[in-house]
């Protein structure tokens, strides 16, 4: 008669014997996945290292190139503005880096900026955009009647400071210098703009802005910036609008230019400042306003042309 015992250990064995069956089986099955999952690592980690190694790469070359470019930009607008006097008005969202470079390359071309103003927040505002329109109509010198007759807040303060800050081919502004210290520190002092250094009048103006416009109502806000653009246009020499990347949108300064017939026969635009291209766009722009004529440039939407096709040098 078989034991209690002796059954015990026949069932014990023949749960070890399955727990090894089970093992060995898992075993066998896991040896190909793993080296699979080993060598698909091997693969992506080579992958890995050569994609950052053509980033690395790439990103040196585009710095070589961008230095190439550099050297060319001084080379190709030098003389092209000499004796030229510039007035710079950036927005808030400019950047200081483009600011420098434009600045450097006039330098080259033979230009000085006479007077930098920089617009605030408070400027592109549509909700204070009446009482700018009132602040502005006190502002005008007396009997000098500078204002349009149809106007929006921005297309006023282009006037105003076209009389004060805009010279004629003759060197003359319509307004005295006391004029234009009372009209800027009116508008600086109600915290539409500010004013760095001494503010000297120029023949040109060169309009400095960021990407898209931030806030709300962006595209009331470009369009702002845009009148007060055009309507500098009629008493500048030259007038250009400058951008970066998404500018050219209908929520960008130059897309708003862009996208009104009278304000793009009137003003150039550029729309990639944050390239050493659209730096070099931004003179000769200006070079081109300042013998007549007028061009949309960049890589945005209704640029014509990455430069102005200009015989300089």
């Amino acid at each position: 008669m078989i034991s209690m015992r002796y059954h015990i250990m026949s069932i014990a064995a023949v749960f070890l014997a399955l727990a090894l069956g089970i093992f060995l089986g898992a075993t066998k099955v896991q040896s190909p996945i793993l080296v699979g999952n080993q060598d698909e690592n091997a693969q992506l980690t080579a992958q890995r290292d050569a994609l950052q190694q053509q980033n690395t790469d790439l990103s040196a070359q585009v710095a070589s190139d961008q230095r190439l470019a550099g050297s060319v930009s001084q080379l190709a607008v030098r003389g092209t503005l000499p004796k030229a006097t510039v007035v710079l008005i950036s927005t808030q969202d400019a950047d200081p880096g483009d600011r420098d470079a434009i600045v450097g390359l006039l330098g080259k071309a033979g230009a000085k900026v006479t007077s930098q103003l920089q617009l605030t927040q408070n400027f592109t505002d549509p909700g204070r955009s009446s009482e700018l329109e009132s602040l502005v109509a006190k502002s005008v010198p007396a009997g000098k009647g500078v204002l349009p007759d149809v106007a929006s807040a921005g297309t006023m303060t282009g006037a105003l400071l076209g009389s004060v800050l805009v010279t004629d081919p003759a060197g003359k502004t319509a307004a005295s210098a006391t004029d234009a210290t009372t009209a800027l520190s009116a508008l600086s002092g109600a915290g539409y703009l500010t004013a760095s250094g001494t503010q000297t009048p120029g023949r040109l103006v060169l309009v400095l802005t960021g990407g898209k416009q931030s806030g709300g109502s962006e595209a009331d806000r470009a369009a702002a910036v845009a009148d007060l653009a055009t309507q500098l246009k009629k008493s500048a020499g030259g007038v250009v609008v400058v951008g970066r990347d998404g500018s050219a949108t209908p929520q960008g300064v130059v897309g708003a230019v862009r996208g009104d017939g009278i304000r793009s026969q009137a003003v150039s635009t550029v729309d990639d400042a944050n390239t050493t291209a659209g730096q070099l766009a931004a003179v000769l722009a200006l070079v081109e306003q300042n013998g007549g004529g007028v061009g949309q440039y960049g890589s945005g939407t209704g640029a014509q042309g990455p430069v102005p096709a200009l015989a300089v040098g």
